[in-house]
This record gives C-alpha cells, sequence and structure tokens, in this order.
C-alpha cells in the first residue's frame, strides 16, 4: 500500500479506511466470499496491521502493549477458532518489532483480516463497573422513564482483554488452567479476589450489575492527529468520518444485572445439590455459580456466589501476651484485623436482619465476578460502529 519512504496516515485516517472495508462484520462466516473483494484482500488487512500497530507512530512511540496477536487461517473444514488444527492453537504472540516482516512473513498462514481486529480489540483499553443498584430504579429506568441511575455501591477497575481464558478455583481463586477462547474475548482484572469480592446484596431489592466500558487505545485515536501530532488525547465526542455523525468517547460493551431473587435461587440451587440430608443450615463458605447473559444474549458474565459468615457472636479469644518492641501485643494485632474483617458481616446481617420480613428469610450473599466474554466480531464491530450512549453510573 505504502512504501517504506511514504507519509503514513494517522490512525484516525486509516480506521476510516477500515470502517469502509468491514461491512462483513457480525455476519457469521466470510471465507466465500470474492477473494477480489477488498474486504477479503489478504494485503489489505496485511498492510492495515503493518500501519496501524507496526509502522505507525504510535506503535513506534510504544504507547502500546509491545504484544502484536496473529490467527491462523481456519482450514477448509472451519474450526470455528476454538479446536486446534494439529496441536496448534487459534492465535500466536509476537514481541513488537519495527518491521512486521520480522514478526511473521507475509505468505504465513496468517488470517491477516482477523489479525486486525484481535490486535484492535487487544491494544484497546477497557474498565469493568461492579455496582448495587435498586431492583425499582432499574425497572423505572428500563421502561424509559426520566430516572438516573444512581447505584447504591459500585467499584471500577481496569480490565484487559484477552483471547484466552483463565480458570480459578471457586473456593481459592487459583489459576488452574489458561486456555486459549478465541473467537470469545475474555476480559481480566488484576486481582479478582479484593475489591470485587466486597459487593454484598442486604436486600431484596438489591440488584448486582455488571458494565463492561471501552474508553482509549488503538480504537480511539483523536480525529486531530496528524504524522506530526501522536497526541492521543481524546475529546468527549468525535466525529465518524464517514457518518458525519458525533461518536462516543466511551462505549458500553456489556451491561447486565441479576436480582438478588435470582442470586438467592443460584445459592439456593447450589446448596441444595448435596441432597436435603446432608443441607442442615446454610454454609457461608461454600461457593456457587451463577451467569448473566447480555442484551440479546450477546456475552456472557460468571459469578460467584456465596453466603456471608454470621460473625457478630465469634470470640476471638484473649490477647497474646507476646509483645512487639513497641509494647503492642501481636495478638491484639490478629484480633484487630479479625475483628475489622468482621466488619462487613456484622453490618450485612443487621441490615438484612432490619429488612426480614416474617414470612422470608433474609440472607446477605455476596457476589465475586469472575469473568466476562464477548464474541470477538460484536467487539470489533461496537469498536468501530456502535452510537448509542453509554450507559452510566
Amino acid at each position: 500500500m505504502l512504501g517504506h519512504k511514504e507519509e503514513i496516515p494517522s490512525r484516525h485516517e486509516l480506521l476510516s479506511m477500515v470502517k469502509k472495508h468491514s461491512t462483513l462484520l457480525g455476519k457469521g462466516t466470510v471465507h466465500e466470499r470474492d477473494p477480489s473483494d477488498v474486504e477479503m484482500d489478504g494485503r489489505f488487512w496485511y498492510d492495515m496491521l503493518d500501519l496501524y500497530f507496526i509502522r505507525g507512530k504510535e506503535s513506534r512511540g510504544r504507547q502500546d502493549d509491545d504484544l502484536v496477536f496473529f490467527v491462523r487461517k481456519m482450514g477448509t473444514e472451519g474450526y470455528g477458532f476454538n479446536d486446534n488444527v494439529q496441536g496448534l492453537p487459534p492465535y500466536f504472540v509476537r514481541r513488537w518489532a519495527a518491521k512486521l516482516d520480522n514478526l511473521v512473513s507475509e505468505n504465513s498462514e496468517v488470517d491477516w483480516r482477523r489479525s486486525f481486529y484481535l490486535n484492535l480489540i487487544a491494544h484497546t483499553s477497557f474498565t469493568v463497573t461492579v455496582a448495587i443498584c435498586s431492583h425499582h430504579v432499574l425497572r423505572n429506568h428500563q421502561a424509559g422513564q426520566d430516572t438516573p441511575l444512581s447505584p447504591i455501591y459500585k467499584v471500577v477497575k481496569t480490565v484487559y482483554a484477552s483471547p484466552s481464558r483463565v480458570d480459578f478455583h471457586l473456593d481459592s481463586k487459583k489459576e488452574v488452567e489458561t486456555t486459549p477462547a478465541y473467537p470469545d474475548i475474555c476480559f481480566a482484572v488484576d486481582d479478582f479476589d479484593s475489591t470485587f469480592d466486597a459487593v454484598v446484596l442486604t436486600e431484596t431489592d438489591h440488584c448486582y450489575c455488571v458494565l463492561l466500558n471501552a474508553h482509549d487505545g488503538a480504537a480511539f485515536p483523536s480525529e486531530n492527529e496528524s504524522p506530526d501530532n501522536t497526541s492521543s488525547t481524546n475529546s468527549p465526542l468525535e466525529v465518524d468520518t464517514n457518518s458525519g455523525k458525533m461518536k462516543n468517547s466511551k462505549l458500553t460493551l456489556f451491561s447486565g444485572f441479576v436480582s438478588y431473587q435470582m442470586v438467592r435461587e443460584a445459592y439456593d440451587a447450589g446448596k441444595s445439590q448435596f441432597g436435603s440430608l446432608l443441607s442442615l443450615g446454610h454454609s457461608p463458605g461454600k461457593t456457587d455459580k451463577l451467569y448473566m447473559k447480555g442484551p440479546g444474549g450477546r456475552g456472557e458474565v460468571e459469578v460467584a456466589v456465596s453466603g456471608v459468615a454470621d460473625q457478630s457472636q465469634q470470640d476471638f479469644g484473649p490477647f497474646s501476651p507476646i509483645t512487639s518492641k513497641r509494647g503492642l501485643g501481636i495478638g491484639a494485632i490478629f484480633r484487630k484485623a479479625a475483628s475489622a474483617a468482621s466488619a462487613a458481616a456484622k453490618h450485612a446481617y443487621a441490615a438484612a436482619a432490619a429488612s426480614t420480613s416474617s414470612d422470608y428469610e433474609m440472607l446477605p450473599l455476596k457476589c465475586c465476578l469472575m469473568s466476562i466474554s464477548l464474541p470477538w466480531e460484536h467487539i470489533a464491530y461496537d469498536l468501530l460502529f456502535k452510537g448509542s450512549p453509554p450507559v452510566n453510573l
């Protein structure tokens, strides 16, 4: 497309070209299309990946992750990118280099079209918002009433897109297996077992909400970029040169919620699997799962559900006679830490007791976000074309 000495278009210009040749996104298999069609021309996508992620000033400035992803070509029999072909995973990764040929040759068995989209996703910045909202407020909002979505509690974390899925033990949150997930893209956070573990539903009106937003990175080049201007600052709205419309600089790719009743049903169903004779009371230490689907069935969120132990009557024992050099008993340190850890549980039970009706036992339930996955084509399509305003909590 361009010689190495020619001026390289900005990412904003390149992305406009990509949009013009992305009409097949989200329309299923495309391997039967006429190879003379630009959208199916491997050379076009090879050049796009080269200019966008290798030779462009933004890439040379190492503002992106230095990993470049390559998707292997689908066999004539089709394998869906989830099955191994001759023992090989559907994609592979290379460290960034100044020339694409140093990473992989143009004539290699690479699907350049899918590789471009996968890198566009992997080099975009995402955040997940986990919140507790009122079910009543959510219903009014969905009905079109002018009701702001004001969460009772929320936490926001940066997450990273990956074509691999990491599975965890529910009891320990330790990694147990990493498997190729492409064409589904999974989103991982550094420490699921810290902040996200602390989301506790204490009233029947509570809902557990999850939002996935894209907001920066490769899919959001600034419209005022030029070969002499590598600024990545985004304005609140950007102009889509294809339609002339304003495009939001934040996109909601997934939004979903589950009510307390649904969480309770998942918890009770998991508990009852042991049989009625063994289900003696509630087991706060046991963890079960529920799965949340996005609008139109797109995407899936996996949530671990567990009870919260009532520690209001727990005795942590006497202070240890052992003291540190500063005179503070080590036993007191552990006692203080244990008391702090149980404070949230005590508060949850107190809140639940205050809202309990005579005919329904209210249990505070803890929800922990385990994974988010979305089909790659839907993510790529939304990053390029979605114009609806983001969901704000």
